[in-house]
Parts: C-alpha cells; sequence; structure tokens
C-alpha cells in the first residue's frame, strides 16, 4: 500500500468508512442472496417434479392396462360430490344476474333483452368459471386429502411392492374423470343458471317460460358454446392433475395432508383463472 506524505495528509481526505458496519451489510446481503437461491431451485425442482409427474400421467392414459371400472367409480364420486352444490350455485348465479341487470335495463327500455344477456353471460364466463372454482375446492382437495393420507399410510408403497400401477390406478383414473365429468356439470350449471333467471325475471313480471327460453337461446351462437366448452375440458385436467400431485407427492407426517388438500385448491384455483385468461384472449383474437 502506498504511504502518504505527512506534508499533504491535510490536503487528502480519506472516506470515513466503518468496517464492522459494511461487514454487517455484507452478511445480511449474502444471507438474502442464500435465501433467494434456496426458493429459486425449490421452485425449479418442484416445477421440474410436475412436468415430469406430468408426462408419466400422460404415458399410462395411453396404456393398454386402462382401469375402466376405477374411471367409472371415480366419475361418478365426482358427480356425487359436487351435484348438489352445483345445483343451487346454478340457480343462485341465473337469479342473481337477472335481479341485479333487470332496472339497469329498464332504464333504457331495453327488459326484453334480458333473457340473452344473461344466457351469454352464464354461459361465456360465470357459469364454467364459477363452477371450476367449486369443484376446484370440492374435487381438489379431496384428491389431495385422499391421495395424501394413502401416501402416509403407505399404501402406495404396498400397491407398488404388489405390482399394482399406482399412477394408472390412482391418478390416471381420477384425471380422466375430471377431464370429463367438469364439463358437464358446468353445462347442467349453465341450465339450471338459465332457468333460475327465469324466475327472477318472474319476481317483478309475468314472462312466460317458452318466450325466455326461445329469446335465450336466440342469442347463444356455435362460437359462445364452443369456447366455453373446451375451457372447462382444460380447467377439468387441470384440476385433476394438481390435486393427484399434491397428494401423491405430499410428506410423510400427518401434517403434509392438510397442506396437500390446502395447496391443492390454492393452486388449481389459480389454474383456472389463468387457463381462464388464456381462453379470453384468444377467443379475443379469433
Amino acid at each position: 500500500m502506498r504511504k502518504i506524505n505527512p506534508a499533504y495528509k491535510k490536503y487528502v481526505k480519506l472516506p470515513n468508512v466503518k468496517l464492522p458496519n459494511v461487514k454487517q451489510k455484507a452478511i445480511k446481503l449474502s444471507d438474502k442472496t442464500i435465501e433467494k437461491k434456496e426458493l429459486a431451485t425449490i421452485f425449479f425442482s418442484e416445477l421440474g417434479e410436475f412436468f415430469l409427474f406430468l408426462f408419466n400421467t400422460f404415458k399410462e392414459t395411453f396404456s393398454r392396462e386402462f382401469e375402466f371400472k376405477e374411471f367409472l367409480r371415480q366419475c361418478f364420486q365426482i358427480g356425487n360430490r359436487t351435484l348438489p352444490l352445483i345445483s343451487v350455485t346454478g340457480v343462485v348465479i341465473g337469479l342473481v344476474l337477472t335481479i341485479q341487470s333487470r332496472p339497469v335495463l329498464a332504464e333504457f327500455g331495453a327488459v326484453s333483452m334480458l333473457p340473452g344477456m344473461v344466457a351469454v353471460s352464464i354461459i361465456r364466463e360465470m357459469g364454467p368459471v364459477v363452477t371450476a372454482l367449486i369443484c376446484a375446492g370440492r374435487i381438489g382437495s379431496g384428491m389431495g386429502a385422499e391421495l395424501g393420507s394413502m401416501k402416509v399410510t403407505e399404501q402406495i408403497d404396498a400397491m407398488e411392492v404388489s405390482s399394482t400401477n399406482p399412477m394408472r390406478f390412482l391418478v390416471v383414473t381420477r384425471v380422466l374423470a375430471a377431464t370429463l365429468m367438469i364439463p358437464i356439470l358446468v353445462l347442467y350449471a349453465d341450465a339450471l343458471g338459465i332457468l333460475g333467471s327465469w324466475a327472477g325475471a318472474n319476481i317483478k313480471g309475468d314472462v312466460p317460460f317458452v318466450l325466455f327460453i326461445s329469446q335465450a337461446f336466440a342469442a347463444i351462437g356455435f362460437d359462445d358454446l364452443l369456447p366455453a366448452v373446451a375451457k372447462t375440458i382444460f380447467f377439468g385436467a387441470a384440476i385433476g392433475l394438481v390435486g393427484c400431485y399434491k397428494g401423491y407427492t405430499a410428506g410423510r407426517g400427518t401434517e403434509s395432508v392438510g397442506k396437500a388438500a390446502t395447496s391443492a385448491v390454492v393452486l388449481s384455483s389459480l389454474f383456472v383463472i389463468l387457463i381462464d385468461l388464456i381462453a379470453v384472449q384468444i377467443t379475443d383474437m379469433l
């Protein structure tokens, strides 16, 4: 290090640096960097595990030994679990939309447009998204908790020992059942939503059922129904995949069952919203 001549020391201003504070800041910065690195490592490793799980599920879907009886049982379970809740939700959606929209349309003298407006709103957006979110909470949590409890009690390991493929028996059947049943449940909720709209229109008026239904279906086109049904297929696949993944990869402790069910609901609901956003953008471009 070069020494400063004592005669010129008064002209040279050395920076007032406190080494202990600099050292503490450097330690904090390094700790934060390590923490961010660990979080990024966990995120990308889990993302890789999910894509590997998706690949194995896709591969086992087209295997020769398909568990058809288990698939039918899962379809019945999914429909039986959610049918009462979907019924109430569908009627309430149509009823609320009609009650809220009727005064606004009455101000412009466009009450006759109420059936078509409500039908398009339900079929395009409200019916698929609300039904998928309810199924994410009901079906996704059920799959996560069921497979998570099987993981904790080592039933999945016992299936592997007994030469039974757990991916084919547990995961593929549930994913395909959710992919098939959720579009059916959405169409059922749409029909009940239109009936609820007719009931709401008759609260302060007298609209014949045949006239209301004819006006509602006159406003619905093939370009409204096809994108709505197509995105519900992706809703069902996403809900089934996330619920099965969270349950299948759960930890060994009993707390992991609750964590698997909770994370399955949150992640599948997020996927439903993101898929809906992408579907709306694609439909708008077309």
